[in-house]
Order: structure tokens, then sequence, then C-alpha cells
């Protein structure tokens, strides 16, 4: 039987033959018809060269997403081979970090070639995403292959993504056995979290963060230390652990600051303090105040589509300008962003006009970057979407 093929446009070959998995509607010759949705179907540029398998469906602005440079069926075998190869590769990484981590990404969609799934490990319980409708469609496949490989306690499936929709699917959240999964406490790198697992934001946790802490926990000791944005708390109670002489940590989420508090008083962690505050309202007040010594911005995604951009980067330098004008001289700032569209060079500009606006000579320490189990793959840029700066502000 003849696979189904794509035919890309002239004008939308160049970038595929550079290795991107990404095919846009707008892109092709001709759509498949919809009886096609959720298959695996070949991709060709106008001269007929073969670019690859891909998982299809003509519901999405993305009809095509590449899982392999092969002549390769999007079956059980294949999923549950991918699923080998991803958590080998995290294996290694273990290896490499003197053992493994009790909270980590397992698979991270494309990155692993399986588009549009994600599975999270916490212990000893796996939190499972499907946001294709190819995966959607194997997800008995990708439970079954999960079972097998690691034999959980318990697997979530997290099927509340809002981009769900743009592929036409509905939302879902089940766990496999069938009983509700209960919060409660979850260790990672060395504090107990009070984590909703099926209910919480994301998978439960933000996981890419997880080095980011301990790194900045570094710059900590002595220092009064301000976590904007602070979600749980992780920045500041990381902080207060390594000597930090005064913590304050600011969320606008009422649920997200009373879990920092617990999470606080669970670890034992003195001299933290949280408040429910608008960020950007907080450094306006008394701006010219140098008040702090180590500053976290790790705010949400300011651009989460490409058309609120602008929006974004007006966003991120007024948050850093303002972050700035209330350092010390000589202090840090560790400064985030989590959106994809905002590019490192775009991102290291915004901070080259905060500092200039600020009047502050701004030095780079450290360049931050996602962690190495959320694999970026050079071919994609889309697959790369944390990153940030520890700087010196003088």
């Amino acid at each position: 039987m003849t696979t189904p093929a794509l035919r890309l446009k002239h004008n939308a070959a160049a970038r595929a033959l550079r290795g991107h998995p990404w095919v846009f509607g707008n892109e092709v010759e001709t759509l498949l018809p919809p009886e096609h949705d959720g298959s695996a179907v070949e991709c060709r540029d106008n001269r007929g060269r073969f670019l690859g398998s891909g998982i299809y469906n003509s519901r999405s602005q993305i009809v095509w997403r590449r899982f392999s440079r092969d002549h390769v069926a999007f079956d059980a075998e294949f999923v549950r081979g991918a699923l080998a190869r991803a958590l080998a590769r995290r294996e290694a990484l273990a290896t490499l970090e003197a053992g493994p981590a009790m909270a980590r990404r397992l698979v991270w969609s494309e990155s692993d070639d399986l588009p549009g799934l994600v599975v999270d490990q916490f212990g000893g319980v796996l939190v499972v995403q499907t946001q294709t409708l190819a995966a959607e469609q194997r997800l008995d496949v990708v439970l079954a292959a999960l079972g097998e490989l690691l034999q959980p306690e318990e697997i979530i499936v997290r099927n509340d993504a809002p981009i769900r929709r743009l592929e036409g699917l509905p939302s879902e959240v089940r766990t496999l056995s069938g009983r509700p999964y209960e919060p409660r406490w979850v260790n990672i790198s060395g504090l107990d979290y009070w984590l909703d697992l099926q209910g919480g934001q994301k998978t439960g946790f933000y996981l890419d963060q997880t080095r980011e802490h301990a790194k900045v926990a570094r710059y900590a000791a002595g220092r009064r230390v301000l976590d904007c944005f602070c979600n749980q708390g992780s920045f500041a109670l990381h902080a207060a652990k390594a000597g930090a002489t005064q913590v304050l940590g600011l969320d606008s989420s009422e649920e997200a600051v009373a879990l920092a508090r617990r999470n606080a008083e669970r670890n034992g962690v003195a001299g933290v303090e949280f408040t429910v505050v608008n960020v950007f309202d907080y450094l306006a007040a008394a701006e010219t105040v140098a008040q702090w010594d180590l500053i976290v911005l790790d705010p949400p995604p300011f651009a989460r589509s490409k058309s609120a951009l602008a929006n974004a980067l007006r966003g991120y330098k007024e948050i850093n300008l303002r972050a700035m004008k209330r350092l010390a001289p000589g202090g840090v700032l560790a400064t985030y962003s989590c959106s994809h569209h905002v590019t490192a060079e775009v991102f290291r500009d915004v901070l080259a006009e905060a500092a200039h606006d600020a009047k502050r000579k701004v030095q780079v320490l450290e360049f931050c970057h996602q962690p190495a189990d959320h694999p970026v793959l050079v071919t994609m840029p889309e697959s790369e979407y944390l990153r940030g700066y520890i700087l010196r502000v003088e």
C-alpha cells in the first residue's frame, strides 16, 4: 500500500531541507483528506525529494510533524522504541550527575521523536500529556510501554493543556488506576513541596527550573533576596537555606503564596516572607531605593504567540529596568524568559536597553538555559524556550 505524501510548495522547502520538523498548512501544495488525520505520512519537497515520515493533522496549523527521517510507521513498535531511547538518554544524564533526579522530564515531544508527547516523573509517579492527535490516538500504547519500562506506582494523564484545542482535542484528566491522586509532599532537590499532580499547573511543578534554584542560591549567602513571581517559592526557599539574611517572595496568586508559605513551614525554613502583590507595581513603588542585593525575575511567558511579541518585549524591559533600579551596587539579578519567541539575542538586547535606561553597569556572570532533560534540537528553535542571565549590577 502506498504511503500518503505531502508535497511542499517551492518557497517552503528550504526550511524543511535544513531539518526543521514542522510543516504548516500554507506550506503544502494540497492538504490530504481528513481521513488521514492522526496517521503517519511522508513529506516531499517540490522536486519530490523525501524529507521524512511525520504525523499529520489537517485541523492543526502545523499539519505535519516529523518523527523520523526514514520510511517508518508510527506504530506500537516505533512508539515503544522511541520511549526506550528517551529513557536511555535520561539515564545517561543521571550517570553524569551522580544519580537520577527524583523529579525530571522523561519525554520532550519532537526532541525525543514523539511529537506532542510529554512525560514527567515525580518519584514513582508519571504525569503524561498528549498534545497532538497522533499521540492521543496512541495513548494506550504509550501508557502500556511506560508501565512495562518503568513499573510506576501511578500514571496521571494530564490532558488539560490549552494547546490541545489547536489539534481539535478535548480536555481530560484521569489516572491509570481510576482512583483520584490526592495532593501530597514530593521531594525535589532537597526540599519538600506540596504538589497537586492531577490538578496543579502544567504537570504539577516547573521542572525546567530545578537546576537554576540551586545555581542562584550560590549567590544568596549574606544577601537580601527578592524572589519575584515566586510561584511555590523555590528560589526563595533555596536562597534562605543558603544563608540569605532576608528573603521576600512575591506573586499575584493567593493560591501560589499560600503554597509557598506551606512549603516554607514544612521545610523549617525561617526568615522567609511571601506576599500577594502585583510584581510590576511593587517594583515601581520607590524604585530608586536600592533595597535588595539579589533579585530573581522568573515571570510566566509574556509572549505566548508571535503576535504578542512586541508587547512582551516591553514587559520584559520594564520589569528588568525596575529590578535593576532596586538593586544595591554590586547586586545580582537572575532574570529569565520562558517564551520561545524571545530568542537569546532579543532577550540580551532587552537587558542592554534596561541597563542603559537604569544607568547601571551590568556584567554577565552566567548564561542560563533549560536543562538537558528538556533537550533542544538544533534544527528546531521552538524546542528552546527557557533562557536567562545571572548579572552583576553595579
